[in-house]
């Protein structure tokens, strides 16, 4: 996975304010007196805080002179109405970076928030909440770090990391048994994962050596009865349909990881505002 570092926050902070700002710049700033503030980020809503660094970037690389202090940190737990950050600077220069910083910490925040909320589910549990690569485009990077800021578990980022043989490559395929025992002998060090979606389709393929095995939208029962035949093959996983009512259900059949694409592709953005301090 791409890390997040200071050269990716510059690139992706870049990439972003060029999108607002392109090709005129602010045109309404422009009409505004250019005089020095004080001004605070609020958190609008309970949240997991995620993308201090991205909104302190966006500010920098909109003038270097700006002044970002922080009153949190990522990964905290925030109330309603808490200021994360006070700015000092010139308006022209925080207004027009405005937009752009509170859009970061609202999409990291909401990704972090939403997922925390699926792990609070299954506190207890031997288990953990896994993303997906149901993203959007060009922003997995951001939604996988705000997965991990929520307490989950990144799955792999993309195509490369690892091989999962899922239902249309075994339609492709025809032949499950066939298609997992081509693809280990071709793994290349790469770990395995095996989706299946009924008990007879898994016991086609019990004892060859792959990883892990993926039970998409099994009911309750048949994945109980699942995980208990995998114990001495593989690690297990489930996925298909999992929300906030049923994850704990699902927990508790012993499977080992639980992927949930609604932490990122349905994640609600967390509402963040800027205001002048007077």
């Amino acid at each position: 996975m791409q890390k997040i570092n200071n050269k990716y926050i510059k690139h992706i902070v870049y990439q972003a304010l060029k999108e607002d700002l392109k090709p005129s710049g602010d045109i309404t700033t422009r009409n505004i007196k250019n005089k020095k503030i004080t001004a605070k980020i609020i958190v609008g809503q309970n949240c997991i805080l995620g993308g201090l660094n991205f909104a302190k970037q966006t500010f920098k690389t909109s003038d270097k002179k700006v002044a970002f202090k922080l009153k949190s940190k990522d990964g905290r737990k925030l109330n309603k109405g808490k200021i994360v950050a006070v700015l000092k600077g010139n308006a022209s220069s925080i207004l027009k970076a405005e937009r752009v910083a509170l859009n970061f910490l609202g999409l990291i925040s909401g990704v972090a928030t939403a997922t925390n909320q699926f792990v609070k589910k299954i506190k207890g549990k031997s288990c953990k909440i896994c993303c997906t690569r149901k993203t959007f485009p060009n922003l997995r990077v951001l939604q996988k770090y705000g997965v991990k800021l929520g307490g989950g578990v990144n799955h792999r980022f993309n195509l490369s990391d690892e091989i999962l043989i899922k239902d249309n490559h075994i339609a492709v395929g025809r032949n499950i048994r066939d298609l997992v025992k081509k693809t280990i002998k071709k793994r290349k060090g790469k770990k395995i994962t095996v989706e299946v979606d009924n008990l007879s389709q898994f016991k086609k393929i019990i004892g060859l050596k792959f990883n892990r095995v993926l039970f998409d939208n099994m009911s309750t029962k048949n994945l109980r009865k699942a995980v208990k035949i995998s114990k001495r093959f593989y690690e297990t996983e489930a996925s298909g349909g999992v929300n906030l009512n049923n994850v704990r259900k699902i927990a508790a059949t012993g499977v080992h990881r639980i992927s949930v694409g609604q932490i990122t592709h349905s994640a609600p953005t967390i509402d963040f505002k800027l205001d002048f301090i007077s």
